[in-house]
């Protein structure tokens, strides 16, 4: 959430300068998110990637994963890995300079 709080409402070059800088784990699947997501608008509506702007970001609770460890005297520990769903709109917006 907070490396999205600093990318949301930025245009897409200062997004990539930003998220290469973050120290954050999470920052590295965003950034290729937002690859992703810059690739599929000039590949499928030949957008501009200079005017490209992130309107939307957000992040919703996904699904649990749960895994057991064996521990002393038979019992067992549950480890949960918790999954996110990372949602990215771009819209092109004329730089005004």
């Amino acid at each position: 959430q907070r490396v999205l709080d600093e990318i949301r409402w930025r245009y897409y070059e200062e997004t990539v300068m930003i998220l290469n800088l973050m120290p954050y784990r999470a920052s590295y699947p965003i950034l290729k998110l937002v690859y992703s997501a810059a690739a599929n608008a000039t590949h499928y509506r030949d957008f501009d990637k200079a005017n490209l702007f992130i309107t939307k970001a957000e992040v919703s609770r996904g699904t649990i994963m749960k895994k057991f460890r064996p521990r002393a005297r038979g019992r067992s520990y549950s480890i949960k890995k918790t999954m996110c769903h990372i949602t990215i709109v771009l819209n092109i917006v004329k730089k005004s300079k």
